[in-house]
């Protein structure tokens, strides 16, 4: 489980009275929001890892919503990405999408559309954080393993049976059993398929 600060929804939007329509629409419904009248405003204020989803409007002064985007792409931070657009930035808004934002609500839009959105980028973002909290605690169980038990926790998950291992390292069926038993031991997998799904989540891109 999380234990952290509630998820917010971060509303990035130079018109101030769309700012405080959306605020008051959200926080209606019982969602965290904070609120910042330019993108710079808004990178001053944060830090990577927060809960929650980001707001934007495409067009503003300074960096605009795209570039915003895009810039929180390039570094790395995995906060959903949802755009405001208005009727003529739908082709800037989907290539948007296509370089990684979540979605874009066309003005004007339904209180619903805009709501129903943000609840899907919420949930969106606790299962991936929780996600990557069990991807960093198998990778954390993974370096405790000495090489050639790693190898064979490779092997074994590919589907090799122990005498298949043993040939291919040229040791004795015995001494992958040694080795296997250390693997489940080590990575606390009560069962070849825990084991195994182990692998493919700490493998595996969110």
């Amino acid at each position: 489980m999380i234990a952290e600060t509630p998820a917010t929804v971060f509303i990035v939007d130079d018109d101030q009275a769309m700012r405080t329509s959306l605020q008051w629409l959200i926080e209606s419904t019982g969602m965290t929001v904070k609120t910042y009248d330019s993108a710079a405003a808004f990178l001053a204020d944060y830090y990577p890892g927060r809960a929650g989803c980001l707001l934007l409007d495409v067009r503003m002064p300074g960096m605009s919503g795209l570039e915003l985007q895009a810039y929180m792409a390039r570094e790395g931070f995995r906060t959903p990405v949802i755009l405001i657009t208005g009727h003529g930035d739908v082709a800037m808004a989907v290539r948007a999408m296509k370089a990684g934002a979540m979605d874009f609500i066309e003005k004007p839009f339904h209180d619903e559309d805009l709501l129903r959105s943000l609840r899907y980028a919420l949930d969106y973002d606790q299962k991936t954080r929780a996600n990557r909290l069990v991807q960093a605690d198998i990778a954390r169980r993974l370096a405790e393993l000495t090489p050639r038990e790693h190898e064979v926790m490779m092997m074994v998950t590919d589907g090799q049976s122990n005498k298949e291992i043993a040939a291919a390292l040229g040791v004795s069926a015995k001494t992958v059993e040694a080795h296997r038993a250390r693997v489940m031991e080590k990575m606390r997998a009560e069962s070849l398929a825990e084991l195994v799904r182990m692998a493919l989540q700490v493998t595996s891109e969110i």
